[in-house]
């Protein structure tokens, strides 16, 4: 789809609430102006009037339950990387005991879904062979499915490692790559109706952090996530099974960061849940010079809840217990207990 003019909406929570005002995917947020956003010009606030009905229908639509989700409220994805080289918590859960006593302290402490990955797509990493990837995953999946009946996501890029994830339990997939690495993963997922999160990462990640540049970054990496959600679509996925991400860290320099994370409303535009996956990242060390990824909750916690503010539905974080502590404030502070 091409567009000359891209709207975010300025989200807003509690009251007065203007009598122009929609309300966003039939939750408590509201928009009565939003900023238009074009290549090369200088952006300019505007009323809810203004707006294209194109992009209130996309802000107006609930947004459909996925794996028993509902998106009134936040939901917390806890991660789990069973890498021995993840940035930062490689080595730390690849025993089974280990893992799946991670995955019960989530679960424990209020987590939603639990995300699943045996391949580090840290800065500079190297793809692992398939086969690697199954014998790291497989086990802690069915060990978790086993016990517990909290939803289960695979973080991968490859057909085959979905495939085994799916027996062993998982019921979702989680690509960095936007569908771009593996074109044999998209027809799998169509196949047996998975949904899928869908994410921005400009390169690879062996070379995704060498000097990455865009004109706009707002516009590309929308266009990408649109175009590829309409990809999606195409081949079979409903577009209610769909979230997506920005990539946060994946390809972006600091600023990029910043920008994506202050505008990330726009990405309502999409018409589907949006995720945000900045926990711990490299962005917290710039920013604030912690060096130490165990460290940096609190500029995690920070930053999810400038994207909470603005809509954003579903957070992939480490730090499950904390980041639903200063979720459940924030919520009865804006929305009521």
């Amino acid at each position: 789809m091409n567009m000359t003019s891209y709207f975010r909406p300025i989200v807003r929570t509690g009251s007065p609430r203007s009598k122009n005002s929609i309300f966003l995917a039939e939750t408590n947020y509201w928009v009565s102006e939003a900023e238009e956003i074009k290549f090369g010009k200088k952006t300019k606030l505007v009323s809810i009037n203004d707006v294209p009905d194109w992009w209130k229908k996309r802000w107006l639509k609930k947004r459909s339950d996925i794996l028993g989700m509902e998106f009134g409220f936040p939901k917390l994805m806890g991660i789990l990387n069973v890498t021995p080289d993840s940035f930062s918590d490689g080595g730390n859960h690849v025993e089974l005991d280990a893992a799946l006593n991670q995955a019960k302290f989530m679960e424990e402490n209020g987590v939603d879904i639990i995300d699943i990955g045996g391949e580090s797509t840290r800065p500079g990493a190297l793809t692992i062979p398939i086969s690697e990837e199954i014998k790291r995953i497989e086990p802690i999946i069915s060990g978790i499915s086993s016990r517990s009946k909290i939803p289960i996501s695979v973080d991968t890029r490859k057909a085959d490692v979905a495939s085994a994830a799916r027996k062993a339990g998982a019921s979702m997939v989680n690509d960095v790559s936007g569908f771009t690495f593996d074109p044999m993963l998209l027809p799998f997922c169509s196949k047996y109706k998975l949904p899928v999160c869908v994410m921005h990462m400009k390169g690879s990640p062996e070379n995704m952090q060498n000097n990455p540049k865009y004109e706009n970054i707002l516009i590309e990496v929308f266009d990408f996530l649109e175009n590829q959600i309409g990809t999606l679509v195409q081949a079979g996925i409903s577009r209610d099974q769909i979230i997506a991400d920005v990539g946060i860290g994946f390809g972006k320099n600091i600023g990029h960061n910043l920008a994506l994370i202050k505008n990330i409303s726009l990405f309502h535009g999409l018409g589907v849940p949006l995720l945000l996956g900045v926990s711990r990242k490299s962005i917290i060390s710039n920013v604030a010079k912690v060096k130490k990824p165990s460290d940096r909750v609190h500029g995690s916690i920070s930053l999810a809840i400038s994207a909470l503010g603005q809509g954003v539905q579903v957070f992939r974080v480490h730090d499950v217990a904390e980041t639903k502590q200063a979720f459940d404030l924030w919520v009865a502070v804006n929305f009521g207990e």
